[in-house]
């Protein structure tokens, strides 16, 4: 890991470190040293997490300022945070796509309902969570000097973040413990893909997972996956640990995000 260069952004003491990891740039941020936090968050889109200058839009989560809210409000230290930014690049602008997309479920039998021009074998969303499992995330964790525990550890992801989260519960059941998905893009794969990646969960009993969607615009065609996704859960015994939220008026953006993730911080906490 290199670190590169460090910013400030309003409402969060200290600064956010910008790293890159070969040619992967990752931003992180943890208060300050005497504080110790003992929660982590892991968030895929960093480039959308902290840094309006790098945000699609120019919108962020605001993730950092919304978990200092919740955090302080709950009597705790805030979590130390990870943005994991895509590889999208002008030279391989499918980057992102190969990076987030769960790549076993199209390896099997789940056929692609989008048009591209990219090959499935050219997929390597295994290999990005492995890197952020086996070298991302330790390399931080070391320089930040903290080790959360694996109760107190969450990954957040919205879209094809959203499904790079559930895959990554499917890879490392033992990584972290409460999945935190956002309009989870099932519409590349419709229902096979829910049948295929909820299969392929932990049990019930060790993990917590969160599912939200708008009701407008691209967040609306998410309806029916993930009204059969809903039903999944509950038939494989998902109750108290499992949580599905519609936000009415809330479209597929980080603006939209960035209001609702203080819910899902709570069921992080407390539900």
């Amino acid at each position: 890991m290199q670190v590169n260069s460090h910013f400030q952004i309003r409402g969060v003491p200290g600064l956010v470190n910008r790293a890159s990891f070969n040619e992967r740039i990752v931003d992180f941020w943890a208060p300050p040293a005497s504080q110790k936090p003992t929660h982590l968050l892991i968030a895929h889109d960093g480039q959308n997490v902290f840094d309006p200058r790098t945000a699609t839009r120019r919108s962020t989560w605001r993730m950092a300022q919304n978990a200092i809210k919740v955090f302080e409000e709950a009597g705790l230290t805030p979590p130390a945070i990870i943005g994991i930014f895509h590889s999208s690049t002008k030279s391989d602008p499918n980057g992102r796509f190969k990076d987030l997309t769960p790549q076993d479920p199209f390896h099997a039998n789940v056929k692609p309902l989008i048009e591209t021009t990219m090959k499935l074998e050219e997929l390597h969303g295994n290999n990005y969570q492995k890197s952020i499992s086996e070298e991302i995330v330790p390399t931080i964790l070391e320089y930040l000097n903290i080790s959360p525990k694996f109760e107190n550890t969450a990954m957040v992801g919205s879209s094809m973040g959203g499904l790079a989260t559930l895959n990554a519960l499917t890879l490392r059941k033992d990584f972290f413990r409460t999945a935190l998905v956002f309009s989870p893009h099932w519409v590349i794969g419709g229902k096979p893909l829910v049948d295929h990646m909820l299969n392929d969960l932990p049990k019930p009993g060790d993990h917590k997972i969160w599912m939200s969607r708008g009701d407008r615009k691209l967040d609306s065609t998410y309806k029916n996956d993930q009204d059969h996704a809903d039903k999944l859960m509950r038939e494989f015994g998902w109750r108290h640990d499992y949580k599905s939220t519609i936000f009415h008026k809330a479209g597929h953006n980080e603006r939209a995000w960035a209001k609702q993730i203080s819910d899902a911080f709570r069921f992080w906490l407390f539900d």
